[in-house]
């Protein structure tokens, strides 16, 4: 019996996985399952590069703007709830699609979560305590010392994946990645991963361009309404931190979103090298044809 599909649309920021995947659910007839964890908020819409309500039209998409910022939601939440929904809609779709740039997210679904050891409230408290009294610049030196590896693929101005690895360091004695994709679970479907590529330098381009239409388009004012709440984990990302410094006197408005900017490269970056660890099935060009051609040459008649 053939087992149902899930493909994997993977991906820098900015380099047009969301009309690659529209293009495809429409070829394929199937729903779009999301898995960047930015797109999650409600309130964080233009900063994340939703997908309009033009683009989803005609296509089913799930986990978009579906919780509150307020919302506590991990990375286990979003795996058990993603595999209660594929288990539904397989029943009427073979083939269902989840595209994201959050690769935990994607690995989580595809394989299962990995065990790590308990950590001990003074473990947290230690590290807690030096975060607020030697600042970021702290955990990074530590992590690069403690991991090379995870450091080199981690949102190095996230201090809460910084402390999570930390922790992890600490109470095993070796390296958190160590401990990345141990335990793979068995799944009643089968994965197909797509990595969507660009030229480095036209993605550059394509983020530099987004940011100052993000800007045109309202994000100094939908970050000034998540102001106040600026300590909550789900806003500890690029393109809200800095026009929070902004807000704060700390830089002007120019050099924030040249901080955007700079950031949001950066974080395409270790994306690439994230994936470059973790081949994907098929690599395509951000301007491959998505047609019939295309859906055979994959394997996904149906």
């Amino acid at each position: 019996m053939k087992k149902h599909k899930l493909i994997v649309i993977s991906g820098p920021t900015a380099v047009g996985k969301t009309s690659f995947t529209i293009a495809l659910a429409k070829q394929l007839n199937c729903p779009v399952l999301s898995s960047d964890a930015r797109q999650f908020y409600s309130e964080m819409y233009i900063g994340t590069a939703v997908p309009s309500i033009a683009e989803q039209q005609g296509v089913k998409h799930d986990f978009i703007q579906h919780l509150s910022v307020h919302d506590s939601y991990s990375v286990g939440d979003f795996e058990k709830d993603a595999l209660s929904l594929l288990k539904r809609y397989h029943k009427e779709h073979p083939v269902v699609i989840m595209v994201g740039g959050s690769n935990l997210y994607n690995n989580a679904v595809m394989h299962g979560l990995d065990t790590f050891p308990e950590i001990a409230e003074e473990i947290k408290d230690q590290w807690q305590l030096a975060y607020e009294h030697k600042g970021l610049k702290h955990l990074q030196q530590a992590l690069q010392k403690l991991d090379p590896d995870y450091f080199q693929t981690v949102d190095l101005n996230n201090h809460v994946r910084l402390l999570r690895a930390l922790h992890i360091c600490s109470v095993a004695g070796k390296p958190y990645s160590s401990f990345l994709e141990q335990n793979k679970e068995q799944r009643d479907f089968e994965s197909l991963s797509i990595e969507i590529c660009m030229p480095r330098k036209q993605l550059y381009d394509n983020i530099n361009k987004r940011v100052d239409i993000m800007i045109e388009k309202g994000l100094v004012a939908e970050a000034k309404a998540l102001y106040p709440y600026k300590h909550l984990n789900s806003l500890q990302t690029v393109g809200y931190r800095e026009l929070f410094r902004y807000f704060e006197g700390k830089q002007s408005l120019e050099e924030a979103v040249e901080d955007i900017k700079t950031n949001t490269r950066r974080f395409a970056k270790r994306q690439l090298t994230w994936l470059r660890n973790h081949p994907c099935t098929h690599k395509l060009s951000y301007d491959t044809a998505v047609n019939a051609a295309l859906v055979s040459q994959l394997g996904l008649e149906i």
